[in-house]
């Protein structure tokens, strides 16, 4: 292994119980032959944190001992595995927060996000990113140009989320894209499809985000409470659905052009009734998207292009001894769109 001086020990963010978190000292982690240790700069706060940190699950996925939380993240490389040629210490990179076997159908086929042993960072009981020091296959730290930010580099991340789901949906210049949910996802998803060709509205009851969604550029803004999307903007070729809300799911599915692309990105209710009759009738075409496969080159390049900004979107900072403070920064500021955690300052 090749590394620069680091510390002994540490000091990561631990996730106790609902609601409550302290900060602790333990051991560096040691990269294996394919791995790197990479020194965390800046992790955004995901909602996925926040609904861990509320209620201590997501679905089936329960935190039962205590967890490290945070997955959007940057860094610096300072150690590699003595089997890895393609990283030098020293570099920056966006961590792509998973780990997944390389040999199973899924992975073969190139979908790796969807390998049944994946083990993403900050999903139970794998630890996240709200530590000064992690370590993570080599392949999956991504280098960044010095133009980005470390908060950029961290919320490429979610930006790769944008990237799968314009890639499912096909945007294509010319076809006008509705996006319902004005979040970091949905604001990002629009920025995705714009740098695509893409004429964008932005849907959400919420008109501070409308506001941001305006000034980042899209092309209409939908208030969800003055009428449908339909009856506003007309029909769209393709609904990227970023809320998880159920009615923004079926205003999604009423303002669908015939054979528009229905991309379900939102996280809610595990199960919904669907306007089948309508799907069947207008010939839509219907998919979800689970995180992001191979989309991180894609991301970086626009974010290092200027074709999305990322840096606009962080609206709070704090260190590692804060991580409470920012996991419920929404509550207390309905303003703020994304939280930033530097552990190592």
């Amino acid at each position: 292994m090749t590394q620069t001086e680091v510390p002994a020990e540490q000091r990561r963010s631990l996730l106790i119980k609902p609601q409550q978190v302290q900060t602790e000292s333990v051991p560096v982690p040691v990269p294996g032959p394919d791995q790197v240790l990479i020194e965390i700069a800046a992790v955004g706060i995901c909602g996925s944190d926040v609904h861990y940190f509320e209620h201590g699950r997501i679905g089936d996925f329960v935190v039962r001992e205590p967890l490290v939380l945070g997955h959007e993240a940057s860094g610096v490389i300072r150690g590699v595995g003595s089997a890895v040629t393609d990283r030098q210490v020293g570099q920056r990179v966006a961590l792509e927060p998973q780990e997944t076997c390389g040999h199973c159908t899924q992975c073969q086929a190139g979908r790796y996000n969807l390998c049944p042993d994946v083990q993403f960072y900050a999903t139970p009981p794998v630890d996240g990113a709200f530590a000064e020091y992690v370590v993570l296959n080599a392949g999956r730290a991504h280098p960044i140009p010095d133009s980005l930010s470390d908060e950029a580099g961290a919320l490429i991340e979610p930006l790769a989320v944008g990237v799968a789901a314009n890639k499912k949906a096909a945007v294509e210049p010319g076809d006008r894209v509705l996006v319902t949910g004005a979040g970091p996802v949905g604001l990002l998803a629009a920025g995705v499809a714009r740098a695509r060709g893409g004429w964008v509205a932005v849907s959400d009851t919420n008109d501070y985000r409308l506001q941001v969604a305006a000034d980042r550029g899209a092309d209409a803004i939908i208030h969800a409470g003055a009428g449908s999307a339909r009856e506003q903007q007309g029909e769209f070729d393709v609904i990227l659905e970023c809320s998880g809300a159920a009615p923004a799911v079926l205003g999604a599915f009423d303002a669908a052009a015939p054979a528009a692309r229905v991309v379900l990105i939102g996280m809610g209710a595990a199960s919904m009734e669907l306007p089948v009759g309508l799907i069947q009738n207008r010939e839509l075409w219907v998919t979800g998207v689970f995180r992001y496969a191979n989309c991180y080159p894609a991301a970086i390049a626009l974010a290092a292009e200027g074709a999305v900004d990322l840096d606009a979107l962080v609206t709070a900072r704090f260190g590692i001894d804060e991580v409470a403070d920012a996991l419920t920064a929404l509550r207390r500021d309905p303003h703020t769109l994304k939280p930033v955690v530097y552990p190592s300052r």
